[in-house]
Formats: C-alpha cells, structure tokens, sequence
C-alpha cells in the first residue's frame, strides 16, 4: 500500500497512522536529493538516555505550562482626544500545571513563596519607530485554576496609519527574569462599523459558520455598563468581568440539540443559529439572529451579519407573544424577553436595551511549553507552533513533514520519548524521520493495537514543547509463533483478525489532534 500523507487544513483532522516497520536495523533513510535541504541531524549519544528519560517525564507528569491570549479580530479606530477601548478586551489566560513547578534552575533559589511567579505587560506592536504603551496585567486565580488577566484600556489612535496590528504580550518571572514575549494574531483595523448592506462580494468583515465570536451588551452606549455573554459555573450569564469566545453554527431545526454537521457559507439575518461555549462546550438552544435597528429586531432582513453589528437572538416557535421572545440580560442573569411588534411596521419587533447584542468575531493563539527540564535562562520564546502534519514515504522509511511557524534549527521532533532524526527546512517547516515502531517494545511484533504517541518538539536547551498532534502506528498481520504443544487457533480468530488488519490499513495516514 502506498502511503499517502497530504491533508487538506480545512478537514477536520483524523488519526495519523504509519504501518510498522520490520526492523528497526532495516530502515534506513533514502536521500530524496536537493529537494530536502540542510542534513539530518540528532542529539549526541552521551546526553540520548538523560534527554529520554527527562521526556518521558514530562509527558508523564504533564507539567506544561499555556499561554492563551483571546481577543477580537476587528478594533475600531479611536480620534481625537477620544479613546475607544478595544472591546471585548484582550485577555490572557496561564493554564497547566507547569506554573507551579520551579524549573531546575531556579530549585536552588526555592522560597516560601507558593502560586504563579509571573506578571505581563501587554500592548501593541511597534509602529513607526514609536514606543507602543503597555498595559500591566494583574492576574487572579480562576476556579478552574487558570490564571486571568485582562487589558482594558487599549487602544489604536488615528495617528498609526496601520491596517492590521497585533498585540504583544510580554511576561516576567519573580525576580525580573524574562519568560518571553507573545503576539497576537492579526486584528484589522476598521474607522466604525459598516451601516451599509453587506455583500459577500467583499467578506472580510462577514462572520462565517463556525467561526468563533462573542456578544456584548452596552447599556445607553456607556462604557461602564458593558456586560458580555459568558458562562460560568455551567451557566450562561452577563458578566461585567470576563468575556467568552463562541463557536456560531447554522443550525438545523430537524437535528437533535449539540449535533453540528458541517455547514459551511456566512450567516445571514433570519438564520437558525446555535451558540456552543468554546471551553465548557455549552449550548443555548437555536435561536434565530435578526438585525437590530433603532432598538427594534427587523424580521425581514437576510443580508449577511457583519462585525460590530447590533442584532437579536429570537428564540423559534415562541407562540406566547406576536413579537416572540429574545434572549436578554437582567444585571447578571440571562433571561428571555417578551417583545412585541411595532405598531405601524409589522415587519419589526420592540426590543428593550438589554435584548440588543453587539457580535464580533474572535480570534486566540495557544503557546504551550515546559521548564521543567531546561537548564536555561533564555526566554521559551519563539515558541514553535504546529499547524498541520504532512506523511510521506511508508515501507522500511517514512518521514513526516510539520508545517507551522517559529521553527529554528535548534528544535528536535519527538515521538513519544524517542527522538527522531531531523531536518530544519523554513522557519515554517521541520522534516523527521518517522521512528521504527521497535523503539517503542520488543513485542511489537505481535502487537494487535495501535500504538499512539504524541509529537511535540525539544529546543537544544531542552526545552519542551508539546502539541495537539499524535501519531499512530498502526499493527500489520502475521502469525505470532506457537509452542509445538499448543493448539491451533479456532478457524474464525484469524477471520477476525483479517477484518481488523484490512480495517487499519484501508484507515492509514490521516491526521489527529484533538479539538
């Protein structure tokens, strides 16, 4: 069977499987000629077994530290004197477990102190050789044991000429050690929202099904009296405090509530939606989105919603008022509203403040990493981020192409615990040798599972960094050995087996990692 091990990133990802090797000693790497470019190379012999053992450590104890950074894909522009503060505002969240874990080169400095030892500065990238300003970020411990931390008062003035920024977040260790510094994705930059009529000939500010969003609401248009949609302790509420990023799906009304088949096309006006919680996976029923204007729902409207629009979820086959009832915050409870229609245009429902939404999309960037066993002093940034997995090659060799962004010639591929030879191509593409299944037991031979082990990458330094990504060796079919005096096998166990091994083969080479 020939491998095949192309992926389209639009797909969603699946197992990533290679056929076991036949001996680790037969495989040898066949040079594919100019077209792979640097030399393969592995850490030293001497420090192989300490660098194994200081691996397997961390993937069992699972000590990785996260940085996440959540904010808007759009910011309006601010004149003048005035100061429109990017909303939602950018937050950080510090997950895992790492945090609370010294790393070996601060264990001699241990003191009473206990929790995160970091504090952030965030603000926006430079621009014209002008200083960007810093936000400090004071985070508190959330129930969940993430930390949080949230820039309130950024903004992008009218004197930076820039189309699209990225925010810059900075953090420090106690004691003024630099842990590095971590950027945004892009946000664009747009003068006010678009009053015009929306056309998908220009779709860059249209929200698409199964984008990712958030909802506020601004009571009289003051700033102070901003409460997003959120959820917390597996309820939705209005919070003034913390704000949730959305997954937006069209919905259909025949399927059963939480099920998502894929849909893809912009969401218009008069669309079933559903809103699932990208964390905790909580949905609020289908509602219908409707366009909100002069505080009224316009029942007619299907052109596509775009950034920072007004809008209304209306709740379907609500026959208890002839307006129907909206989704509404009453302080910090979500609640329903019973609107009515206007009297002079039947076409439009009468909504109050609270009824009425501000949608925009949202964007987060995700840096994982551990200390653990570094024996550095260096920043953990860039950190190496991997998009998609590209196999090629089966047989006695395979290699796996990673495709992402920050890679440097200093980081290794690992499989599991067992390193893999590899090669620096781009700064957005690493190439490894896939490793003989053998490393991973002597009886693989006779193995009738999956093994499945997770890639993640080491700096020189030994700095780790894990991923969302895992490989899968997949187990071939033969005939394990019996002892002289044993019996044979019943007729329908190698049937099994057949349809098992036909099953992982017919399955081979396809992506996984996790959502």
């Amino acid at each position: 069977m020939d491998p095949v091990g192309t992926t389209d990133p639009s797909v969603p990802p699946g197992p990533l499987t290679h056929l076991s090797l036949r001996d680790s000693s037969e495989a040898r790497l066949q040079s594919d000629g100019p077209s792979l470019l640097g030399s393969w190379t592995r850490s030293p012999p001497e420090h192989a077994a300490i660098l194994r053992e200081g691996v397997r450590a961390c993937l069992q104890q699972r000590c990785e530290q996260t940085v996440w950074i959540l904010h808007a894909k759009v910011a309006q522009k601010s004149y003048g004197n005035e100061k429109r503060f990017f909303c939602p505002p950018p937050c950080v969240y510090l997950a895992g477990p790492g945090w609370r874990v010294k790393p070996v080169q601060d264990q001699a400095h241990q003191s009473a102190e206990t929790g995160p030892t970091v504090c952030g500065y965030m603000g926006l990238d430079g621009a014209s050789g002008s200083a960007p300003e810093t936000q400090k970020l004071n985070f508190e411990e959330q129930p969940d044991s993430r930390e949080f931390g949230c820039a309130k008062t950024l903004y992008i003035s009218d004197a930076d000429k820039r189309k699209h920024f990225r925010l810059v977040l900075r953090l420090v260790l106690r004691g003024g050690r630099e842990l590095g510094t971590f950027h945004s994705r892009l946000i664009k930059v747009i003068s006010k929202p678009s009053q015009k009529k929306q056309s998908l000939k220009n779709t860059d500010l249209c929200i698409s099904s199964g984008s990712k969003v958030s909802l506020f609401n601004r009571l009289r248009s003051q700033t102070v009296s901003t409460r997003y949609l959120s959820v917390e302790d597996g309820a939705f509420v209005a919070s003034a405090r913390q704000w949730a990023a959305f997954t937006l799906h069209l919905a259909d009304e025949h399927r059963s509530q939480g099920d998502f088949p894929p849909q893809e096309g912009y969401i218009r006006y008069g669309s079933l939606v559903q809103l699932v919680c990208t964390v905790t996976g909580i949905t609020l029923p289908p509602m219908i989105i409707r366009k909100v204007a002069k505080q009224c729902a316009l029942l007619d409207v299907d052109e596509p919603i775009s950034q920072l629009h007004k809008c209304a979820f209306q709740f379907p086959g609500d026959t208890s008022g002839e307006g129907g009832t909206y989704l509404c915050l009453a302080t910090e409870k979500v609640v329903r509203f019973q609107a009515s229609l206007c009297p002079k245009e039947a076409n439009r429902a009468l909504l109050n403040d609270s009824s009425c939404w501000t949608i925009i999309g949202t964007e987060s960037v995700e840096f994982s990493f551990s200390t653990s066993l570094a024996c550095t002093r260096e920043p953990v940034t860039p950190v190496p981020l991997i998009s998609t997995l590209e196999l090629s090659g089966g047989g006695d060799v395979a290699t796996l192409e990673l495709h992402g962004e920050n890679f440097h010639a200093g980081l290794k591929v690992w499989f599991g615990d067992v390193e893999a030879e590899t090669m620096y191509r781009s700064p957005r593409s690493l190439v490894c040798v896939v490793p003989d299944v053998a490393a991973f037991g002597s009886d693989w031979r006779w193995l009738r599972t999956p093994i499945t082990v997770p890639v993640s990458l080491l700096r020189a330094d030994a700095l780790f960094y894990p991923s969302a990504f895992s490989f899968t060796y997949t187990p071939e079919y033969s005939a394990r050995p019996r002892p002289p005096d044993s019996h044979e096998p019943a007729p329908d166990a190698d049937a099994l087996l057949e349809s098992i091994h036909h099953e992982f083969t017919r399955t081979n080479f396809h992506l996984f990692c996790p959502s």
